[in-house]
């Protein structure tokens, strides 16, 4: 349970260590490159003029509710959805292997391990907010201004970061003696992409998969998203209380296994 509580502070007790590692970790993904840190502004914004193209120019797309504008209106509420779901495959893709590639790191007793997982979310909440600048940007295009609503939208985020935490540290501590939960979060990755209101509206959804669909993390974030920046709706506050809940549930279990496992890693790596 110490260990636990421990792992629950890690984010505020090594701030400046984890800010380090941040910034070491998105540097290093485009070191060398020709146009460095700017792929990851570039990046999401070939994303959304891809997506534009693809179901303006090609399938004619249409949103559930709109009859006036072009695929446009449908482009920006898919890149939406995607912006969402990229924040969580990328920590669910890259937890399971960050402490088995710092082996030197684990062999330091005095090095906090809990820190390494809060660095893949951390580094994920990097990308996603440059993202959610290029999202805001083609909403502005779009529709020409920012509902007031938009405020609320680190409200509805807060609860989804809170919970991958707890998935990280989870998949953190099981992949250093599982290591086949590498290539099989790519793979719920993969489904989670489809099973996520990511290319359709959620009342597309027949109402008994509805109701499922909504116990993933991501289908209340990218519903309260769009209600906020497109509908100019104030978010569903009952399923936000839901996801707030699930969201601390998680924290802690991810933090108690993560807090139970680590004992083992120096002898297993």
């Amino acid at each position: 349970m110490r260990y636990a509580f421990m792992t629950l502070l890690a984010p505020f007790r090594f701030y400046s260590l984890i800010a380090q590692f941040v910034r070491r970790d998105v540097l290093g993904r485009y070191r060398g490159s020709l146009l460095g840190l700017g792929w990851s502004f570039l990046t999401p914004l070939l994303m959304l003029g891809v997506y534009s193209f693809v179901f303006v120019g090609v399938f004619k797309a249409r949103w559930p509710g709109i009859e006036q504008g072009d695929g446009v209106f449908f482009a920006i509420r898919v890149f939406c959805g995607l912006v969402v779901f990229n924040f969580v495959a990328e920590i669910l893709s890259r937890s399971p292997t960050v402490i088995t590639e710092q082996p030197n790191l684990v062999k330091k007793v005095v090095f906090p391990l809990d820190a390494l997982p809060v660095v893949t979310v951390g580094s994920a909440l990097f990308h996603f907010l440059l993202s959610m600048l290029v999202l805001l940007v083609g909403v502005v295009a779009v529709q020409g201004f920012v509902p007031l609503t938009a405020l609320a939208l680190p409200l509805v985020f807060l609860p989804l970061l809170v919970q991958m935490q707890g998935l990280s540290w989870f998949l953190a501590g099981l992949g250093v003696y599982v290591r086949d939960i590498g290539p099989v979060m790519g793979m719920v990755s993969s489904l989670l992409m489809f099973l996520s209101p990511v290319f359709y509206a959620l009342t597309a959804v027949a109402e008994p998969m509805r109701g499922v669909m909504l116990w993933l993390p991501t289908t209340p974030v990218i519903e309260n998203f769009r209600r906020l920046l497109f509908d100019g709706l104030w978010p569903d506050w009952q399923a936000l209380a839901l996801h707030a809940l699930i969201a601390l549930l998680t924290v802690v279990l991810g933090a108690l296994f993560f807090g139970a496992s680590r004992r083992g890693f120096a002898d297993v790596l």
